[in-house]
C-alpha cells in the first residue's frame, strides 16, 4: 500500500514539470544535432528516482526538433556495464523514442561512469551507430546524468572525448561528486555542470538545457559571413559549402574542389576539372572509351589508305610504313628494297664482305683464317714466334699509367696464337734493376699470359734500358728460359716499351740483340727519345718504331704492331723459304691477284646496280 502511494505521489509531482517542459514554448529548431543521453542506472538510484529520470527524458524529447536531418537522439544506460537503449540511427519519430524510454529497465549494479563515456565516444558517436561524419560538422552533445561518485577514472577519458569534438554536460543529483562532474564537463564549467538536490528538481536542468538548445538563430542574422550556407547549432553556427566546393581557411568562404588533383579520377591520360565535377580527355592519336576514363589508340592502318608495300604500323601521329627483315624503307616512306648488307660500314668484315640474301659472310685472303667473331682475320694463327716484352717500370711512368701499359700488353696478346707450339710470350720489367716477370716457356695459353700480366707489380725508380737489353740477350731468349732452338727457325722478337731517356748506354746491347737475330721493336710514349728508339729498333725504323704522345692514345699503335709482329705464313722445322721469282710462286701470286680482281669486279657490279636503282627512283618521283 505504501509503494502504491509513493507512485501516486511521484506521478503527481512529475506532471507539472513534464508539462512545463512540453509547454514552455514552440518546439525549437536547433539545426542538425547528434545528442546522446548517458543515464546512471546503478543500484544507488532508487526505483521512483529512476522513474523521475525517465519522465525527464520524455519531457525533454518533446521540446526537440527530432528527425534524420535535424536532431538525432540516442540513449545509453550504465552501471557496472554499459547498455545501448537505442542508437542515434534507431528512431526518427519521437513516439518511438518515448516508447523505448518507457520500456527501460535499470541495471542496478555499480557506477562505471568512465566506461560509459568511453562507450559513448567510441561506439555511440560512431558513424556506424548513426552519428553524422565529422566533415559535416554536426555538433555532438553528450548529457551525463549520475547520482554518485564514479568507481573508475573519468578525467582522462572525458578529455579524450572532448578532444574528439564531443560537448559534455554533466548533471549531478543528490550524492553526486562535484569534482567528478567538473572533470567530465566541457568548458565553461558554469554552463556545463549542473547539480540538483534531488531527482524531483532535475527539471531545472531540463529547462536550462532546452533554453540553451533553443537559443537565438545566428544564421538569421546578416553578419554570419558564410559565402554559401549557414548551419545553426546551439549557441553557435558554422558555414558549409555547396557540392563541388570546400571551406577555405577563414571557415566562411568556399573554394572550388580540384577533383583532378585528388588523384582518384581514374583518367588514363588527362583529367579536366570543372566546378564540382571533372571529365577525362585523351592524348592526340587516342579516343575515349565508353567508360569515359580509359583511352584506346586510333588504328590509322585500319582506314586502308596507308599504301605501305610491306607493313603498316599505327602510331599516335598517324600511320607509319615498316619493311620486313632484310629490307630498307625507301625515301617515299612506303616502298621497300632488299638490303645489301655489305654496302655499308657496319658489317665489320676486315677483308671482304659477301652478301647472301638476308644475311652476309666475311672472307679472308688465302693463307689467313677467319677468327671466332666471324669478321676479323687472324694473322698469327699459322705463325710461330718467341716474343719477349721489355716494359719500363720507372717512376716517371706512374702507377695509373702502368696499369694502362699492362692493358696494352694484353691487347697485343689478344691477336697472338699463344701455345707451346705457336707463339710463346715472356715479360721483363726494368727500372734501376731488371726482373723477369715470367719467361717464355711458363704459360701455354693467352688467358694464362694475360692473368700473369695483370698480376705484375710496379717497380718504380730509374730507367736502365741498356741493362734490360743485356738481360734479354743473355737470358730471356735462352732455351733454359723457354726459347725454342735456333735450328727450328722460329722468329725471335723483342719489344721494348719506354717513356723516357735511358740512364745507361744502350748502343752496345741494342746492336748485340740484332746481331743475335732478334727482331727489335721500340714503342715510345710521352718523353721517349726518338734517337734511342731508332737505335733499339731493327731496320727499317719506320716499320719497327712506334710512338704515342700519351698513355691514353697508345692503342692506335696496336694495328701497326699486329701487322709487323705476326708473320704472313708460319715457319716451322723443315720449312724452306721460297723465292718469289720461282715459277710456282708466280703462278700462286697470279691466282691470288685474279681472285682479288674478280671480287672487286663483283662489288663494282653491285654498286652500279644500286646506283641505277636510285636513279630510277629519282626519275619516278619527278
Amino acid at each position: 500500500m505504501r509503494g502504491l502511494l509513493c507512485w501516486l505521489v511521484l506521478l503527481f509531482l512529475l506532471q507539472p514539470w513534464e508539462s512545463q517542459l512540453q509547454l514552455a514554448g514552440p518546439r525549437c529548431h536547433t539545426g542538425p544535432l547528434d545528442l546522446v543521453f548517458v543515464i546512471d542506472s546503478s543500484r544507488s538510484v532508487r526505483p521512483f528516482e529512476f522513474e523521475t529520470m525517465r519522465q525527464f527524458l520524455v519531457g525533454l524529447l518533446r521540446g526537440l526538433n527530432v528527425g534524420p536531418n535535424a536532431t538525432r537522439v540516442g540513449v545509453i544506460q550504465y552501471s557496472s556495464q554499459v547498455q545501448s537503449v537505442f542508437p542515434l540511427r534507431a528512431f526518427s519519430r519521437r513516439e518511438d523514442m518515448e516508447r523505448a524510454i518507457r520500456d527501460l529497465v535499470p541495471l542496478a549494479q555499480g557506477t562505471m561512469t568512465g566506461l560509459a563515456i568511453q562507450y559513448a565516444m567510441n561506439v555511440a558517436f560512431s558513424v556506424a551507430e548513426g552519428a553524422r561524419p565529422p566533415e559535416e560538422r554536426v555538433p555532438r552533445v553528450a548529457v551525463i546524468v549520475t547520482d554518485g561518485r564514479p568507481q573508475d577514472r573519468v578525467a582522462e577519458v572525458a578529455a579524450q572525448a572532448r578532444a574528439r569534438g564531443i560537448e559534455i554536460y554533466a548533471v549531478g543529483v543528490q550524492r553526486a561528486d562535484v569534482g567528478s562532474l567538473r572533470a567530465m564537463a566541457s568548458p565553461p564549467l558554469d554552463e556545463h555542470v549542473f547539480l540538483v538536490e534531488s531527482f524531483d528538481l532535475i527539471q531545472e536542468f531540463g529547462l536550462q538545457f532546452q533554453s540553451r538548445l533553443c537559443g537565438k538563430d545566428q544564421c538569421a542574422e546578416p553578419g554570419h559571413g558564410c559565402q554559401h550556407q549557414c548551419v545553426n547549432a546551439p549557441g553557435m553556427f558554422h558555414c558549409t559549402c555547396n557540392p563541388g566546393y570546400k571551406l577555405a581557411a577563414d571557415n566562411k568562404s568556399c573554394l572550388a574542389i580540384d577533383l583532378c588533383a585528388e588523384g582518384t579520377h581514374g583518367c588514363e591520360h588527362h583529367c579536366v576539372n570543372s566546378p564540382g565535377s571533372y571529365f577525362c580527355r585523351c592524348q592526340v592519336g587516342f579516343v575515349l572509351q565508353p567508360d569515359q576514363r580509359s583511352c584506346r589508340a586510333i588504328d590509322y592502318c585500319s582506314f586502308g589508305n596507308h599504301s605501305c608495300q610491306h607493313e603498316c604500323v599505327s602510331t599516335p601521329g598517324g600511320p607509319r610504313c615498316h619493311c620486313r627483315e632484310g629490307h630498307d624503307l625507301q625515301p617515299d616512306g612506303r616502298s621497300c628494297q632488299v638490303r645489301d648488307l655489305c654496302n655499308g660500314v657496319d658489317h665489320g668484315c676486315e677483308f671482304q664482305c659477301v652478301s647472301e640474301g638476308l644475311s652476309y659472310r666475311c672472307l679472308c685472303p688465302e693463307g689467313r683464317q677467319l677468327q671466332a667473331d666471324g669478321k676479323s682475320c687472324d694473322r698469327c694463327r699459322e705463325g710461330h714466334v718467341d716474343l719477349v716484352l721489355l716494359v719500363d717500370g720507372s717512376k716517371s711512368v706512374r702507377p695509373q699509367n702502368f696499369e694502362l701499359v699492362k692493358r696494352f700488353v694484353n691487347q697485343i696478346v689478344d691477336f697472338l696464337d699463344v701455345s707451346p707450339e705457336g707463339t710463346r710470350v715472356g715479360l721483363v720489367q726494368f727500372s734501376s734493376r731488371v726482373r723477369t716477370e715470367f719467361p717464355l716457356g711458363r704459360y701455354g695459353t693467352a688467358a694464362e699470359v694475360k692473368q700473369a700480366v695483370l698480376a705484375v707489380e710496379y717497380m718504380e725508380r730509374g730507367t736502365m734500358t741498356g741493362l734490360a737489353l743485356r738481360h734479354m740477350v743473355e737470358h730471356s731468349f735462352s732455351e733454359a728460359q723457354g726459347a725454342r732452338p735456333r735450328a727450328l727457325n722460329v722468329p725471335r722478337v723483342g719489344l721494348v716499351f719506354t717513356d723516357g731517356r735511358s740512364q745507361d748506354d744502350i748502343s752496345v746491347w741494342a746492336a748485340r740483340a740484332k746481331e743475335e737475330g732478334i727482331v727489335m721493336y721500340a714503342v715510345g710514349v710521352g718523353k721517349a727519345v726518338e734517337a734511342e728508339l731508332r737505335e733499339i729498333a731493327s731496320e727499317p725504323a719506320e716499320l719497327h718504331v712506334s710512338y704515342a704522345p700519351d698513355f691514353g692514345t697508345m692503342t692506335h699503335l696496336l694495328q701497326n704492331l699486329r701487322g709487323s709482329i705476326c708473320p704472313e705464313e708460319g715457319i716451322s722445322a723443315g720449312t724452306e723459304l721460297r723465292s718469289p721469282c720461282e715459277c710456282e710462286s708466280l703462278v700462286e701470286f697470279q691466282g691470288r691477284t685474279l681472285g682479288a680482281l674478280e671480287s672487286l669486279t663483283l662489288n663494282l657490279a653491285q654498286l652500279t646496280a644500286r646506283l641505277e636503282h636510285l636513279e630510277n627512283q629519282l626519275a619516278n618521283q619527278k
